[in-house]
Formats: structure tokens, C-alpha cells, sequence
């Protein structure tokens, strides 16, 4: 699926993409419970077969590593190497617990080009009893700028919408 075409099913699906509320300082924070234990959500996002499971297409291995990268594309024809490819660096880590990355190239059609590569996201973890996690979404590094501030507005709604999708995955398995 090409950026394109997720930009138009955000809007068919009602995201709000007007300027987005908060402070620049104030980080974009997405939350909700999945269907899961912390060890499964873990590997949801921070291993290939996990995040293709669910989330994307194509993905180079991911080796959790400070400074590692690792490449990811949104169309399953992408060797990974050409303009529909996003590529992410890890900041830090904590497993089981916290994933901190940024995006370095992001798609050449993404809307957003300049402003992404002033973010970074912190995915936090929380086990909730033994089957059910508590997944955080905190974006930051927003300014208040038009774009830095349309591209909040629309990771507003696709963050919580992620969250969403991998609750309904794992909801669906047996």
C-alpha cells in the first residue's frame, strides 16, 4: 500500500487532517489495550515477521541495536532500496518495554517530508495482567510550523488507528 493511497483512506475514514491541537512542545500521545501478552506485542513491532504480520508489507530485518536502521515500505514490490521505502534509526530501547526510533528517509511521496525528520517516537510498553498490554504512542518533536502541525494532525488519528489494527490482529488469533 503506497503512502498515496493511505493518505486517502485516512480521509475517507474521517482523519481529522486540520491543524492539529497542542503545543509544539507537547508530544502526540496514542494509547489503548491489546488483546495480548507484552512478549507477543513486543515482537509486533520490533521483529520483520512481526511487523509484517500486521502493520506493512516489506521490511528488512531489524536488529535492536542503538544507531541500527531498518527499512520498511508500505508496497509489497519494493526491494527496499527505492523511493517507497521508509527508513527508520533506534535511538534506544528497553526490551519488553520501550522502543525509541526515528525516521531518517521517510517515502518520496509522503506529505510531509521536512517536518518527519524533526520527530522521533517512544513506543512504551505495560503488561496488563498476563494476556492484555497496555501499548503508548508518544510522538515528539512537533514545531509550529503549518507542516510540522498538519503532520501531527494526521499521526493524531493514524497513531491511535495502529494501535487499533493491532488489537483487532490480535483479537482475531487464536
Amino acid at each position: 500500500m503506497t503512502v498515496d493511497l493511505i493518505c486517502v483512506l485516512l480521509l475517507a475514514l474521517g482523519s481529522p487532517f486540520a491543524q492539529g491541537e497542542g503545543t509544539p512542545e507537547e508530544p502526540l500521545v496514542a494509547e489503548g489495550r491489546v488483546p495480548a501478552p507484552i512478549g507477543q506485542v513486543w515482537d509486533a513491532f520490533t521483529t520483520r515477521e512481526g511487523v509484517l504480520d500486521w502493520q506493512i508489507a516489506n521490511a528488512t530485518d531489524i536488529e535492536l541495536e542503538i544507531g541500527a536502521t531498518w527499512r520498511t515500505s508500505y508496497d509489497s514490490e519494493s526491494n527496499l532500496d527505492d523511493d517507497t521505502v521508509i527508513e527508520n534509526e533506534i535511538l534506544a530501547f528497553d526490551p519488553l518495554r520501550m522502543l525509541a526510533v526515528r525516521t531518517t528517509r521517510p517515502p518520496a511521496n509522503f506529505p510531509f517530508p521536512r517536518a518527519i525528520l524533526d520527530t522521533w517516537t517512544v513506543l512504551y510498553l505495560e503488561p496488563v495482567g498476563d494476556r492484555e498490554t497496555l501499548v503508548t504512542i508518544r510522538m515528539f518533536g512537533f514545531t509550529d510550523s503549518e507542516e510540522s502541525q498538519e503532520m501531527r494532525a494526521f499521526f493524531e488519528w493514524g497513531n491511535q488507528y495502529e494501535i487499533k489494527r493491532l488489537a483487532e490482529y490480535f483479537a482475531g488469533r487464536p
